[in-house]
């Protein structure tokens, strides 16, 4: 099968390794689409490991088993490999599993690893259906697309009530954009790029401020009630300065969830951030599982957003291209078609 690979700094191609095959509840699926997150970065680095891509849509055409799924059976396929039997993964939160599968032990090999291949290999508990009539595409969304903001807003309970603050409007920041409008919330973004910027208002932000303007923060201020602040924020840059405008910009408590990955330490005032203001700082990486179903029904009303969240899709043997279009900046969310002509 052909399976993405890096050869140098912003070096990439197509390898061809052996196919996996089904062993116990993991099932071998046929990618179909396969959304591109942050290993843009490897690439750019010259980086190379085991895993490119995390996120993908196809079918199921190997069982070793019976299982919950069967073959012909279209379905998401859910990030991490997770153990299944902690009481996070059976409590539906498996994205904060400690206890996870060591892949290439338990297979002998990294094949079937990644999402960015024409196969890959996940367990059946892991995998969610995709309705009828829903294209791989948009089902795909419920990975980053979506996902880790939709999780962040059900914890929040973001509703039409609020004014929700979404920084950072990469991929993941313009799906948070998605998830606000679809809710009823009145969105405000945060981003230095044009592109991003004009995406966000497209898909329905009611503003979208620069962060590199000296009055950003009052900016924002401005844009809610009486000056007194957002109510819900949502981090998807992964800067500490935005971190810190989030926690800046949310009004008395309110509540502030990180969704992005930061190396870095972002500065916390106990006093003035947590008890004087009384925000409530949330992590979130992903959904819980529990929600699938309203996340599907959500992806089936909402097509045209979807339509303009999916801004470029390319071929497996044209990683080079899409890769250097991630890092251009000037892109919603990428997918990669691992079968010419497959309909996605």
């Amino acid at each position: 099968m052909k399976q993405v690979m890096v050869r140098g700094i912003e070096q990439a191609g197509v390898t061809s390794v052996e196919a996996p095959k089904a062993t116990g509840n993991w099932v071998v699926v046929k990618v179909h689409a396969a959304p591109m997150c942050t290993e843009y970065k490897a690439f750019a680095a010259g980086a190379s490991h085991s895993l490119w891509g995390h996120e993908a849509a196809g079918e199921v055409v190997e069982v070793a088993q019976p299982s919950r799924v069967k073959v012909g059976d279209r379905v998401v396929v859910m990030p991490t490999n997770a153990c299944g039997r902690c009481a996070l993964c059976l409590d539906g939160d498996y994205i904060h599993c400690q206890d996870g599968h060591d892949f290439a032990a338990l297979h002998c090999g990294t094949q079937g690893l990644g999402t960015m291949a024409q196969y890959l290999l996940k367990q059946d508990w892991m995998l969610l259906p995709i309705p009828d009539g829903m294209s791989y595409a948009h089902a795909s969304m419920a990975c980053c697309g979506l996902g880790p903001t939709f999780g962040a807003m059900q914890l929040m309970d973001v509703d039409r009530h609020d004014t929700l603050l979404i920084t950072g409007l990469g991929p993941v920041g313009l799906g948070g954009v998605v998830n606000g409008v679809y809710r009823g919330a009145r969105v405000i973004g945060v981003d230095s790029i044009n592109y991003r910027a004009e995406k966000a208002r497209e898909l329905g932000a009611a503003a979208v401020v620069n962060p590199m303007d000296e009055d950003a923060l009052q900016q924002i201020l401005d844009l809610t009630s009486e000056g007194r602040g957002v109510d819900k924020a949502i981090d998807c840059s992964g800067v500490v300065a935005a971190h810190r405008l989030c926690i800046d910009a949310a009004r008395r408590k309110g509540q502030v969830a990180f969704v992005g990955e930061c190396g870095d330490d972002t500065p916390l005032r106990i006093s003035p951030d947590m008890i004087r203001k009384g925000l409530k700082l949330i992590g979130s990486w992903h959904f819980n599982m529990a929600d699938s179903p309203r996340m599907m029904r959500m992806i089936s009303e909402i097509g045209d957003q979807l339509d303009k969240l999916i801004t470029h899709r390319f071929s497996i043997d044209d990683i080079q291209n899409a890769w250097e279009t991630q890092l251009s900046g000037c892109c919603g969310k990428v997918i990669l078609q691992p079968w010419e002509g497959s309909d996605v």
